[in-house]
C-alpha cells in the first residue's frame, strides 16, 4: 500500500489546479475577452490516466496500482463586466480510481475557482497587436473532502490566491501568448495528530508550499477557429520528495511539465455555440504521475444586455 498512494492527487493538484485552464473558451489563461454583458457558460469533461510516475526524480511503476485515472465533470463561466474586465468561475466534480489493488477511489465536488481578468493595454504595433493582461484569482473547497489519501484524493483542500501577468501578440491571425503565475496556498488540517515529512510534526496542521506556473501558447486565432499548441510548467516552491516505497503527502514537492493542443470551433449556423476539445501529456515531473489528459466541452454565449450584437461581437481579442 505504501507504493500505492503516489500520484493521482498530484495529478489532480497540478493538473486540476492548472489544468482547468487548458480548456479553451475564454479562460483565465488565454488572451480572449468577452464583450460587455456577454455571459459564456458550459459543461466540461476531462479524463486523465497514468501508469508510470516519478517518486522524487526516480521514474517507476507500481503493479499494485495498475492504471490510476480520474474524471472531472465541471462547469465554467465567464461574464463580460466590460470589454476590458471579465469575471470567471469554474467548479469541478472529480472521481478517482485504480485498476489494480484494494484501494477504492473517491469522488465529490472539489474547489470553486473565481478570477478577474483585466486588459489594461491593447496597442497596435506594426501589422500586429500587443495586449497586456493582469489576472487575479482565488479558490476554496466546496466540501470537506479528504486531502490525505493520495493518490486517490480529489484535491488538496487548500485555499489559494493567485496573481498572473500575461502578454499576447497577434499578427494575421497567428498569435503567441505567455504568462507567469504565482500561487499562494493556505495551510490545511488533516485527520491525524502527527505526521512525518523530513522531521516529526505533532500537529494536524500541514504547511503548504506555494507554487508558480509558466504557460506558453502559440497558434491560429480567428472568430470561427482557435487552434493552439500549449506548453505548461508547474513547480511547487518547497515541499519534500516522496521517500522510497512510501506514501505521498499533501505538502510534497509536485512539479510537472506538460505539452498539448487545444481547439475551439464556433458553429456557423449558431455562432453563440462553440465546441472545445484538446489534450496534453506530462513530459517531465517530480512526485507526479506521467499523465495523459483528454478533455472536451461546449459553451454558449448569452447576451444579457438584451441588445442585438453582430456575430463577431461575443468576444474580443
Amino acid at each position: 500500500m505504501k507504493k500505492l498512494l503516489n500520484q493521482n492527487k498530484l495529478l489532480i493538484t497540478a493538473l486540476l489546479c492548472c489544468q482547468l485552464n487548458t480548456v479553451v473558451a475564454q479562460t483565465d489563461m488565454d488572451a480572449i475577452m468577452m464583450e460587455k454583458n456577454a455571459f459564456c457558460v458550459g459543461p466540461m469533461y476531462s479524463y486523465s490516466s497514468w501508469k508510470n510516475y516519478w517518486e522524487g526524480t526516480l521514474k517507476r511503476e507500481n503493479l499494485n496500482l495498475g492504471k490510476v485515472s480520474s474524471q472531472m465533470f465541471g462547469l465554467m463561466g465567464n461574464y463580460g463586466i466590460s470589454r476590458k474586465l471579465n469575471a470567471l468561475f469554474s467548479a469541478p466534480y472529480v472521481k478517482t480510481k485504480t485498476s489494480a489493488g484494494t484501494l477504492h477511489g473517491l469522488e465529490g465536488v472539489q474547489d470553486l475557482s473565481l478570477f478577474l481578468k483585466w486588459r489594461p493595454l491593447q496597442q497596435k504595433i506594426g501589422d500586429g497587436r500587443l495586449s497586456l493582461f493582469a489576472i487575479g484569482g482565488i479558490s476554496f473547497p466546496l466540501t470537506n473532502y479528504v486531502a490525505d489519501f493520495l493518490p486517490l484524493s480529489i484535491g488538496l483542500r487548500s485555499k489559494t490566491a493567485s496573481a498572473r501577468a500575461m502578454i499576447d501578440y497577434e499578427r494575421n491571425n497567428l498569435f503567441i501568448t505567455g504568462s507567469a503565475t504565482y500561487v499562494f496556498r493556505d495551510n490545511i488540517k488533516i485527520d491525524r495528530d502527527a505526521y512525518y515529512t523530513t522531521e516529526m510534526h505533532y500537529t494536524n496542521e500541514v504547511e503548504m508550499p506555494n507554487g508558480r506556473n509558466y504557460n506558453l501558447r502559440v497558434g491560429y486565432r480567428s472568430f470561427r477557429l482557435i487552434a493552439e499548441a500549449v506548453l505548461n510548467d508547474w513547480k511547487t516552491l518547497g515541499g519534500f520528495d516522496i521517500t522510497r516505497n512510501n506514501m505521498p503527502f499533501p505538502s510534497n514537492r509536485m512539479n510537472a511539465t506538460t505539452v498539448g493542443v487545444n481547439i475551439k470551433y464556433v458553429l456557423p449556423p449558431l455562432p453563440q455555440l462553440s465546441i472545445v476539445a484538446g489534450g496534453n501529456t506530462t513530459i517531465a515531473g517530480r512526485n507526479m504521475g506521467q499523465a495523459t489528459n483528454l478533455y472536451g466541452s461546449f459553451f454558449y454565449v448569452f447576451n444579457l444586455a438584451g441588445k442585438t450584437k453582430s456575430k463577431t461581437g461575443t468576444t474580443t481579442k
